[in-house]
Formats: C-alpha cells, structure tokens, sequence
C-alpha cells in the first residue's frame, strides 16, 4: 500500500518554512527556484518582509503566476507599517548576480535535484560561498522513501538528475558547511508508516544552515555582477508614503472625532444618534490585518469610553488649557448658520492610540490635516470642527468611500491547487 500524506507533501514542505518564518522573522528572503510563485504568495502575508524574491530558470512559468503576487484591493485600503518590495527574476542558481547578496534567508525546495553533479557544486559555491545567507532552508527527496512507492520506476520525477540517500545529503551538507562557515540541523516532512522512521526516514529531507556570525554578511566578492532578468517588480503600499499614511491618519481622525461628536450629543441631548458609522481603515501589514472583528470592535468600545470619558471629564470641570474641549458656536456658510462641534487634536491625538501612533507628535496631527479637504479645522488649527447633526449626505459619502468595507476585509492566503491529486504529482516532488 503507498504512502498518503496529510496535508499534502508539497503544503507541508512550504508550512516548515512559514514556520520558520515565523519564528525567526527574516526581513528579506529569497526563493530559488520558486517555480509557480506558491510559497511566496504565502509569505507575503508576513508584515515583517521588508523584499521578497523569487528566481527561476523557466521565465514563462513565473510569468503565468507572477501577477498572483501584486497587491490586492485591501493592500491599499489596508497599507502595512513597513515597506514590501516583490522582485521575480529569470536566472539560474549556477549563476552570480549581486542583488541576491546578504539575504536573511535562501530557500531551495525541491530545486537540488534537477542539477547536474557538476552544476550542484556551482550551487553550492553561489548560493553559500557568494549569496552568503544568514539561513538557507533545502529540501531534497529522500531515495531511502522511495521503496515505499511499489509503483515507482527510477526517479520521482523524469527531470531529475539523481535522488540523495540521507548519508549522501548529510555529506554534501556537511562539506558545505566546512567550506562556507555554515552549521546544518537536519529534518524532514512526510512520514514513512508507524515504526518505520528509522528505516526509511522522511520523504522528503531538509536541511537547514545557519551561517556562523549570523548575519554580518561576508564581503569576500565585491562585483557588480546581474546575471538574471529582472521579470516583475512591485512595491506594496505602506504607510511610509506620506499620501497613504495621510489618507489613513485623515480616516482615523474623522471616525474617531464623529464617535466622540455622538457621545457629546447624546449628553448634551439625552438622546441616542443610532446611525452608523464605518471603521477606520487598518494600517500595518498581515499580522496587523489578521485581528478578528470580535477583537476590532472591542477594541473600538475601549478607545471610545475612554474617549467619553475624557470629554465628559473635562467639560463638566470646564478645563480650558487646550482650548474648550467641545463647542457650539454660530459659523456662517453659504448664507446661513451652522451649529458645529469643536474635538480638540490634542484629545484625539492622546486618546485614541491609533492617531498617536500614526502622526508621532500633535504636531505633526496638525500639520498632516492641514490643508486637507475632508478635515475642518478651526482658525487656530487646535481642532477637528463637525457639524452638530450628521447631514445625511456626510453619512452617505462616509458610506461610498469605501472604508467600512476596509474595516471588515482581511486577508486571506490564496489556496494552492492540490498537486495530490494524482499519484504521478504526488511523486514528483516539486513545488
């Protein structure tokens, strides 16, 4: 009976570099071979990637998926914190190209065993003794394993060049490891039957190096070699563009100060404003993204109360170091009076966290509204000025701009397709 794995062999070899990912939070990472862009369309999500790059000899097979990677509608209604640029390149891993130099980690799944003997040693030299990776994570398939497949003639896949045995990987691995600086754990995923792991070890095995130093990177080669096509690149919005970190610190303001015009009404009125009010739109890359609504509007409550409670506190003592906390007053517009609704800057900008995080300093808040023109501020610049009634077309503009949607998108990981869904995909091994 043939072995079945669950999930499947190729969903688990990327899970054990997310996991990996995960735990050591490298910032720039590059994929050798990646092939149809799966795995990195899976690390992307990870909001500390600073540049994400995928390499592959086969040009058209990247250029089918590669679009997979662009940014997607809530990127830009939902910017991260951090920069995320995403690089696709045409080239072979036998070959030197210094943009793929001093990387946090290097991964190379299912990619070994397509090389001649001859081209594993100019992998070795590149990849190890010029790329200089702080981690490489290599999968390779395990020959060991294959007896296990009764069906299987010659190699899993009819590309490749040879299948290591596990002694055979570790001595390729450990001959790296002297002539480089590295360190190597080996490991594995896709498990033999109960009680046959010692015999047949895992299907596929993994070796993971770490350079010794860490990650001061080596600079034995000082060229300017560029060896491979550059095939796509894309810079992801974050909020380290003024325009998108303005637009999000301008939605935060305007949500935060139209919940704190309600609760002054309804204390001043003794009567509830029941309508609704779209969510600021999120900041901050994946892990940012991933909170659940239960959790965002929690957490909504909390800034909210203590909003309130600041406002009710302050008014009913009438401090006025900052200027009237709330006020009505005669503005005149298009020939007739107004009734508005002062928010101090200062309030939001030292009640509402997000707003504080976002602009540094109240005045920095002042000066990123200034000039805006969905933000009214008063003559002194001190405050956000809202009509005492909501209009209803303020609420509908609210409603169109998109940003309620935002506040209830999250990301979600594109499924791969299932590469098990015949036993030949199965043994093929490659991603």
């Amino acid at each position: 009976m043939e072995p079945t794995f669950s999930p499947a062999l190729h969903k688990q070899r990327h899970q054990f570099v997310i996991d990996f990912v995960k735990r050591n939070k490298p910032q720039k990472v590059v994929d050798l071979g990646c092939s149809e862009c799966s795995l990195l369309k899976q690390l992307k999500f990870h909001c500390e990637m600073e540049l994400l790059v995928g390499v592959d000899i086969n040009g058209a097979k990247v250029k089918k998926k590669m679009r997979g990677l662009a940014p997607m509608s809530t990127d830009y209604l939902q910017p991260r914190n951090d920069q995320l640029l995403v690089e696709m390149y045409q080239g072979s891993v036998t070959q030197r190209d210094s943009r793929l130099r001093g990387f946090d980690l290097a991964t190379s799944i299912e990619l070994i065993e397509h090389l001649t003997l001859a081209n594993v040693e100019h992998f070795s030299e590149v990849v190890f003794g010029y790329m200089t990776p702080a981690a490489v994570i290599i999968s390779t398939p395990n020959s060991e394993f294959n007896p296990l497949f009764p069906r299987l003639a010659g190699f899993r896949h009819s590309d490749h060049k040879f299948e290591w045995t596990r002694a055979e990987f570790k001595s390729w691995a450990l001959k790296v490891c002297v002539d480089h600086g590295y360190e190597v754990e080996f490991t594995g995923v896709g498990r033999p039957p109960p009680g046959q792991q010692e015999r047949f070890g895992f299907c596929s095995q993994i070796g993971v190096f770490h350079r010794l130093g860490g990650r001061e990177v080596c600079n034995v080669f000082c060229d300017d070699a560029l060896s491979y096509t550059l095939l796509y690149s894309k810079n992801y919005p974050s909020l380290h563009d003024n325009n998108i970190l303005r637009r999000v610190l301008v939605t935060e303001v305007l949500y935060w100060a139209e919940q704190l015009r309600r609760k002054w009404v309804e204390e001043e009125t003794g009567q509830r404003d029941d309508g609704d009010t779209p969510g600021p739109a999120e900041g901050g890359g994946e892990e940012c993204h991933r909170a659940s609504e239960q959790h965002l509007e929690m957490e909504e409550k909390q800034t909210a109360a203590a909003c309130g409670a600041a406002m009710k506190n302050l008014v009913e003592h009438q401090d006025v170091e900052d200027g009237e906390l709330f006020w009505t007053d005669g503005q005149q517009e298009s020939g007739r009076l107004s009734r508005c609704v002062s928010v101090p800057l200062s309030v939001l900008w030292s009640r509402c966290p997000k707003v504080g995080a976002l602009s540094g300093s109240l005045g920095n808040l002042r000066r990123l509204l200034m000039d805006h023109p969905d933000v009214k501020l008063s003559q002194d610049g001190s405050a956000v000025l809202l009509n005492y009634q909501e209009q209803e077309e303020d609420r509908d503009d609210l409603e169109d701009s998109g940003f309620a949607e935002a506040r209830r998108c999250s990301h979600s990981v594109e499924p791969e397709e299932d590469w098990d869904a015949d036993h030949a995909a199965l043994l093929s091994g490659d991603k």
